[in-house]
């Protein structure tokens, strides 16, 4: 060779850099954000080489991409084929037909819990009045009891805003949580209730009765164990949806999983623990929920990086983000152009807000690169995604087809 390779390089480096350079200008000087209150980080994983960086260590709101960091951080204690287990027990003998004592439904936390955005799952109501009707039981004596102790603390983060709170993507993470959570576009505050309805209604229909007296409660004796979809699954749903409810209920399941009660407030303050242990970059980062709701959390790109990083190899974990131009919150970014399918991220957006998390993805929807963008304080969000659509299809100008 004429020239050595590290020659080569250096001229491939140096022809790039003005390129990218005006491509971060481009991007900065877009009318519809303020510079001042927007990061973007993008970085080659193969190389860990940067390819474009502005404000990386500013914290900022990151509204739904938080989401990120929930799921990738409950992978840490549990597989992706892990389940929520809803257990259901009897307290007393059944004779003659009659059960003698109550009916004890234990929250698991699990946020799917006859959800309308989880396929094949069944019914617990249904699976509860058919073991019922197998033991032959046509009566119940006690009472129907909903227990919801695996959580502690308050279902909805106090941070968030009120205004929020009566809408079906603000309602609460219960250690019931049931149907969403919701009716409609409303939040349902006691899903409990509304479970105890339901069930009551499916015994009905099989000509159970329940005559809720006070009965003495004896040792309990297992009826029914409702199992959850995989944890991949529920995952997948969360992110493609960004669905606050599962994201909750995904933060609170870790501090379960560690070994503690799942407030909130705990499992935030153990998730922040867990990626200072795992030496990510914390200055600045302030985590207070799962979902992103609350305008108290605070995140740089170079924090987010990280945890993408961290996960990158994990192919489960990739396949949570929506594909560009084809999937979920990303189905209209990108379409049609030639980053469609080959760019998945993480959305998140808020009055003033517009976030993206995820990855540059090769031929076989491998991660080839991290894509971090957050803006704050915008000024005008088409324009800011227009100009962030430029600059990255500037970035990754050449891509083979599928």
């Amino acid at each position: 060779m004429k020239y050595g390779l590290r020659y080569i390089l250096l001229l491939f480096l140096l022809a790039c850099l003005p390129l990218r350079a005006d491509i971060i200008e481009d991007f900065s000087s877009c009318k519809g954000i303020n510079p001042e209150e927007t990061s973007l980080l993008v970085i080659d994983l193969s190389s860990g080489g940067t390819l474009a960086e502005v404000n990386a260590e500013k914290p900022l709101i990151p509204a739904s991409i938080m989401k990120c960091v929930t799921t990738a951080t409950l992978l840490s204690r549990l597989d992706e084929d892990a389940r929520f287990h809803t257990k259901v027990y009897l307290t007393g003998p059944v004779r003659d037909g009659e059960l003698a004592g109550n009916i004890i439904v234990e929250g698991s936390g699990d946020p799917s819990l006859n959800s309308r955005h989880v396929e094949g799952a069944k019914d617990i109501c249904g699976e509860i009045g058919s073991a019922l009707a197998d033991r032959g039981v046509v009566s119940i004596k006690g009472r129907i009891v909903v227990d919801e102790d695996v959580w502690d603390g308050p279902s909805v983060p106090p941070s968030w805003m009120s205004g929020d709170l009566p809408h079906a993507y603000g309602t609460g993470s219960h250690g019931l949580n049931f149907e969403d959570n919701a009716s409609g576009s409303r939040s349902v505050s006691n899903p409990a209730a509304v479970f105890d309805k339901r069930l009551r209604s499916a015994l009905e229909h099989r000509g159970i009765t329940i005559d809720g007296e006070s009965v003495r409660e004896r040792d309990r004796e297992l009826l029914v164990d409702h199992v959850s979809v995989p944890l991949d699954e529920i995952m997948r749903s969360c992110m493609m949806r960004s669905d606050n409810q599962y994201a909750e209920a995904l933060l609170r399941s870790f501090a379960v999983a560690s070994g503690h009660k799942g407030s909130t407030e705990k499992a935030a303050s153990m998730e922040k623990d867990y990626w200072r242990k795992h030496k990510a970059p914390m200055s600045g980062v302030n985590i207070i929920d799962g979902s992103g709701l609350s305008r108290q959390n605070k995140l740089t790109a170079r924090f987010m990086a990280h945890i993408l990083s961290e996960r990158s190899e994990n192919p489960y974990y990739a396949s949570f983000f929506p594909l560009a131009g084809q999937e979920g919150t990303l189905r209209n970014f990108l379409a049609d152009t030639p980053l469609e399918g080959y760019v998945a991220l993480k959305t998140g957006s808020m009055k003033g807000i517009q976030c993206y998390a995820g990855y540059k993805l090769d031929d076989d929807y491998a991660p080839t690169h991290i894509i971090v963008v957050m803006m704050n304080d915008l000024k005008n969000r088409a324009s800011a995604r227009e100009a962030l659509k430029k600059a990255l299809l500037s970035l990754f100008p050449s891509l083979d087809g599928r």
